[in-house]
Order: structure tokens, then C-alpha cells, then sequence
């Protein structure tokens, strides 16, 4: 931390950051600390690295229609993620919601962090619903260029 006097408030702050600055600016690069060191692991699967991605299980997805009936979207979204490098959790939701029905969030551990809400009439119902709109929103953002 930097302090920093001046004849206000404003320019007190202003010459803290440019001492901050001037001093982080100062660190050789032998000493830089990657993300990756910090949290044990590289960011993963981010929006670029899924618009980019060769993988068979993400580019069925971005060709595919997820309007079929029966179609197992956890099992779907859990193949992508293994494919992809990221991990799902779903957190059912204890409350039900305002008609009633049971409620869930699939977090996915993607870069930045991507949360979708699922309902249905089961617990298991919410859990499908969270994770095809989970693949919903991955087929957005993987089709974008």
C-alpha cells in the first residue's frame, strides 16, 4: 500500500497510485506470480478457448438442435465438460418457486464462472432443465466469432 500527500484529497490519491504504479512497474519479470500458481490450476475453459475448440462433444453441440425430446442433457453437459476441462455442480435450490416447482442452479467452472437455473417438477427434473440451459448457453457462446 502507497500513500500519497498532496494539496487535496484527489491529488493525495493521485500520487499514491503513481508511486503504487512506479513500484509495481519496477518488478522484474523473474518475479512475476501466474494465475496458475496462485490457484493451483490454469484458467481452463474460457469463452475463446470454447469458440476455438476442436473437440468432437462441443462441436456436435454447436450443430446440433437441443429441442429433442428425451435427450439426457446431464449426461450431455458432463461429456462436454470432461472434453473441455471444467467441472459442473448442481446446487439444489430448497425453496420451491412461485408455482411451485423444485429449483436448481448448475454452476459450471468455466472462466468467468457460468451459473444457469433450472425448474421442474422433481428435483431431477430441475437438475436436466439447469444443465440444458447450461448447454444452451454454451452453444451460444461457442457459435459466436
Amino acid at each position: 500500500m502507497e500513500t500519497g500527500k498532496g494539496a487535496s484529497k484527489k491529488q493525495a490519491k493521485r500520487n499514491a497510485a503513481e508511486k503504487f504504479l512506479a513500484k509495481f512497474s519496477n518488478i522484474s519479470p523473474e518475479n512475476h506470480i501466474s494465475l496458475t500458481n496462485v490457484v493451483g490450476h490454469s484458467l481452463g475453459c474460457t469463452w475463446h478457448s470454447l469458440r476455438n475448440s476442436p473437440g468432437e462433444k462441443i462441436n456436435l453441440l454447436k450443430r446440433s438442435l437441443l429441442s429433442i425430446p428425451n435427450t439426457d442433457y446431464i449426461q450431455l453437459l458432463s461429456e462436454i465438460a470432461k472434453e473441455q476441462g471444467f467441472n459442473i455442480t448442481y446446487l439444489d435450490i430448497e425453496e420451491l418457486s412461485a408455482n411451485g416447482q423444485y429449483q436448481c442452479l448448475a454452476e459450471l467452472s468455466t472462466s468467468p464462472i457460468t451459473v444457469c437455473h433450472g425448474s421442474g417438477i422433481s428435483c431431477g427434473n430441475a437438475q436436466s432443465d439447469a444443465a440444458h440451459n447450461a448447454l444452451q448457453y454454451l452453444k451460444i457462446i461457442a457459435e459466436r466469432k
